[in-house]
């Protein structure tokens, strides 16, 4: 896939578009460019996706820290990548992008400098200024524009369409195997070890303390899990606790994450770490005494050993 950084002065061969943020690109998202994908190749073109960076909402409410996201910039770029797509087109949105109306999208974007042949919608897409622009929108205009318009219908499993939102929903909801199913790929966090307060170590299961590399990456919600740690290429067995250790801490503290990786013992401070969240195990409890966390540890720890074998 070839990334290119705006949209000007691209030579594309009768080009098959589709749009979105694709947060995730999770199992929705690859079902509509498998159409783009397979439209380009019967009409011997080549599939484009466009997307956007900064995420919209961190330019339309001015960089809110209510923001969370399921890919970081580059891990978005990477899994894009992965649907077999020729082109990726990331264009820069900025407050003046944000106010370009629909029409106006499409005929300076789409068809002067794209010069799309086909558009490809999402079921639910909205695009231009204030999300004026729908399937109407673009099918009206396009017809005077010679562009076909097809619209993609949204991935459903029972009575919910697959997107997003629900994703994050889920995982703030603690359901990581739904959340996972419907991304079509276990959930990731990739982070930078950090000293902490050593607590694990005084009960027997030393951790290492993980500091998200991108602030805007969701954090799913509170308790322990059982993961996969990558670090230094190789991929460990391990049990992650995320929450405010309140059985231990006499006052509250920040919220952290916290991995104990089996079977290892090793100075990794400063270290990049990826997390695998695989299974969730249970909520984070506030134990009578450490002596009925160090039992539920030992119990987490074999379980997680179980379900990652």
């Amino acid at each position: 896939m070839i990334v290119h950084e705006g949209y000007t002065n691209l030579e594309l061969k009768n080009p098959v578009v589709t749009m979105g943020i694709f947060d995730g690109v999770h199992r929705g998202h690859r079902a509509l460019i498998n159409k783009v994908v397979s439209v380009a190749k019967k009409t011997q073109g080549e599939s484009v996706l466009i997307t956007y960076y900064p995420h919209p909402r961190l330019v339309l409410e001015n960089g809110s820290a209510n923001v969370s996201l399921l890919t970081t910039p580059g891990e978005k770029i990477s899994l894009l990548a992965s649907t077999g797509a020729d082109h990726l087109i990331i264009i820069d949105f900025t407050p003046a992008f944000s106010r370009m109306t629909a029409s106006s999208f499409i005929k300076e974007v789409l068809v002067s400098e794209i010069r799309a042949s086909h558009f490809i919608m999402g079921y639910d897409h909205r695009f231009g200024y204030r999300g004026e622009g729908d399937y109407d929108t673009i099918t009206r205009l396009a017809e005077a524009m010679n562009i076909t318009v097809l619209q993609s219908e949204g991935m459903e499993e029972g009575d919910i369409t697959i997107s997003s939102s629900l994703i994050r929903e889920a995982l703030l909801a603690g359901k990581l195997e739904d959340a996972n199913r419907w991304l079509g790929y276990s959930y990731f966090l990739k982070g930078r070890i950090i000293e902490g307060e050593k607590l694990g170590r005084k009960l027997g299961f030393p951790t290492a303390n993980i500091s998200p590399l991108y602030k805007y990456k969701l954090i799913p919600a509170d308790g322990v899990y059982a993961v996969e740690a990558k670090l230094e290429g190789k991929t460990m067995k391990a049990m992650l606790s995320i929450g405010y250790k309140p059985t231990i801490r006499k006052e509250p503290g920040e919220r952290s994450i916290e991995v104990n990786i089996f079977d290892f013992n090793k100075d990794i401070y400063d270290k990049e770490i990826e997390i695998i969240f695989r299974y969730r195990l249970r909520d984070e409890i506030k134990f009578a005494n450490p002596q009925q966390l160090v039992s539920q540890m030992e119990n987490d720890k074999l379980k997680a050993i179980n379900l990652l074998s």
